[in-house]
């Protein structure tokens, strides 16, 4: 699909275009993302750039209230608490992100299985836009 390297700096590029990019063990067939130049489950060193639906289900998730650095400027914290979760993606492999249409005031209504789309949360102006995974609840 694509001859770029399998780093974190490709896999943002993918995520600018609006493209989620995970890689495909050439040897096992096991998606992964983040993309990997090296299967971690045979250690085959053959692997291809494979795009993901961005469909999936919520596996679990937590409300963050204490936000780290990127995420305060980013306008969240205690006063705007966000969601993060883990999603198993149709093909198989999970991935961590910002949960999107969230009821943060009331956790208790996000239910596990819920499904999720992949959306592409763009944050930061000039040379220091950039964008990052996240999920939308019942997409």
């Amino acid at each position: 699909m694509s001859e770029k390297e399998k780093t974190s700096a490709s896999f943002h590029e993918f995520l600018a275009e609006g493209r989620l990019m995970g890689t495909k063990c050439r040897s096992c067939g096991r998606p992964h993302l983040p993309p990997r130049p090296i299967c971690p489950t045979c250690s085959a060193q053959e692997t291809d750039w494979v795009e993901l639906t961005g469909r999936g289900r919520l596996v679990a998730y937590t409300v963050i209230h204490v936000a780290p650095s990127a995420m305060i400027a980013a306008g969240y914290g205690r006063e705007n608490p966000y969601c993060v979760g883990v999603v198993e993606l149709e093909e198989g492999p999970r991935a961590s992100a910002q949960i999107l249409g969230a009821d943060v005031a009331h956790p208790e209504g996000i239910a596990v299985g819920t499904p999720v789309r992949a959306v592409f949360a763009v944050r930061g102006e000039g040379e220091k836009r950039k964008t990052y995974l996240a999920f939308n609840l019942g997409s």
